[in-house]
């Protein structure tokens, strides 16, 4: 028998894996002495608040795609509304994070949050595996911790 409720690990090992670009934005805003070595090898696009705007854009496409997934398990009206809100993720990346001001990274972290709601939502329904609010609320509290960081004064 199996539990149903405890996250695969390698949703889990996948999942922590995904918050690198987070905590790499993180780091190297919050040390200018990393941000300089690193930016001997690294494109300034993969350092500090840009980085974990760029990401997150990516993310936001990306869950986009596996909840679209998830309503391919539902029928009728429901599979509708499912698709319809499947896509907004992506589409709130694309037209909310078009720069790397703090206005984009406090909607960027607006979409994390509102894709946690759908999340909700879609297992709420039955549509998502029983253990993926539990990977998600962990994941996305990562995110929004790391979004923050470049907003303070």
């Amino acid at each position: 028998m199996t539990d149903d409720t405890r996250i695969p690990r390698p949703a889990l090992l996948l999942g922590l894996a995904g918050l690198i670009p987070f905590l790499w934005s993180a780091a190297t805003h919050l040390s200018p002495t990393l941000a300089a070595a690193a930016g001997k090898w690294l494109s300034p696009m993969f350092l500090g608040a840009y980085v974990g705007l760029t990401y997150g854009t990516v993310i936001l496409s990306f869950m986009s795609g596996v909840l679209w997934g998830f309503a391919t398990r539902a029928e009728g009206r429901e599979a509708a509304i499912a698709y319809t809100l499947s896509v907004i993720p992506a589409l709130w990346a694309f037209f909310m994070v078009p720069d790397a001001s703090d206005t984009s990274a406090i909607f960027l972290a607006a979409g994390f949050v509102g894709l946690l709601l759908l999340d909700a939502t879609f297992q709420a329904w039955g549509l998502a595996p029983r253990w993926w609010l539990r990977l998600r609320v962990m994941l996305t509290v990562v995110v929004l911790g790391c979004l923050a960081i470049p907003l303070q004064a």
